[in-house]
């Protein structure tokens, strides 16, 4: 790879000769920087007209370092949310010792994704000290739902963030009240049995790979409400849970793709 860099960029490298020389481990993200760069150097033919190959080899570096900075900034607020809600959970709950905490909501993702984002989300287990542990303890999800403006020109703005850390209890009766609302069906005991044994999907809620529980089919401005709380409304669509957050007034969405990992972090393995 780095033969293949020094075609492009000036600079001696420690070896006295020209190019740039890469003598670092990559992240995964950067690895598909350079994975780009190659290919580039595989389309631009090398007898062309040296300045029209310049033009186009300084453009694509352009774009590249672009994409980079992107990348870089992405990675550089996920490293920040996590901090921030490692901190938090230490503040707020002195009697966890030891656990893991990995959020599910930057991977893949752009800039401009996460600035619309009104929910971000942690899994978080706990597990024994020891040489090379196994996480088998205690599990829970960090939610943090965001205020418009969480993500400026500064950075991240934690100050428009509210904090909900909920544990498979609560989150079986959060699910519980959510499929009832989605699909009309209000036997309870039921509905509990199926999201325990069973795995939510995009259409309802599967057991043994039948379709148990389906969900109202609505459209995109159709939606039913239930009261779950003090703190929370529930409002269901055909693409998303929302919470309407009391006393702030913001509705907030967890995507149905995110529900549906987050109900597995606790039911399956």
């Amino acid at each position: 790879m780095a033969i293949l860099l020094m075609r492009y960029f000036g600079g001696t490298n420690r070896f006295g000769g020209y190019g740039l020389f890469i003598n670092q481990p990559l992240n995964k993200n950067m690895r598909k920087l350079f994975t780009l760069l190659f290919i580039l150097s595989i389309l631009i033919p090398n007898k062309s007209n040296a300045q029209d190959n310049g033009a186009v080899v300084a453009g694509a570096v352009g774009a590249l370092a672009a994409i980079g900075a992107g990348v870089a900034a992405v990675e550089q607020m996920k490293e920040r949310a996590e901090l921030t809600a490692t901190e938090w959970l230490l503040a707020n709950n002195p009697n966890i010792n030891s656990f893991s905490l990995k959020t599910i909501d930057f991977e893949g993702k752009k800039l401009k994704d996460m600035s619309s984002a009104s929910v971000i989300t942690f899994k978080i287990q706990e597990f024994v000290p020891a040489d090379k542990p196994e996480l088998d303890g205690k599990k829970q999800v960090l939610l943090g739902f965001t205020s418009h403006g969480w993500i400026n020109e500064y950075g991240i703005d934690f100050n428009k963030v509210k904090w909900f850390l909920i544990d498979e209890p609560e989150w079986t009766n959060m699910m519980i009240s959510y499929v009832k609302i989605a699909s009309g069906e209000h036997d309870e005991s039921l509905v509990k049995s199926t999201l325990t044994n069973g795995k939510i999907v995009n259409k309802g809620v599967k057991l043994k790979s039948k379709m148990t529980i389906p969900f109202y089919q609505l459209s995109g401005d159709m939606y039913v409400v239930t009261d779950y709380s003090d703190e929370m409304k529930f409002v269901y669509n055909e693409k998303s849970l929302g919470i309407f957050l009391k006393d702030t007034g913001d509705l907030v969405q967890i995507k149905r793709s995110s529900l549906i990992e987050l109900h597995e972090f606790f039911f399956e393995g």
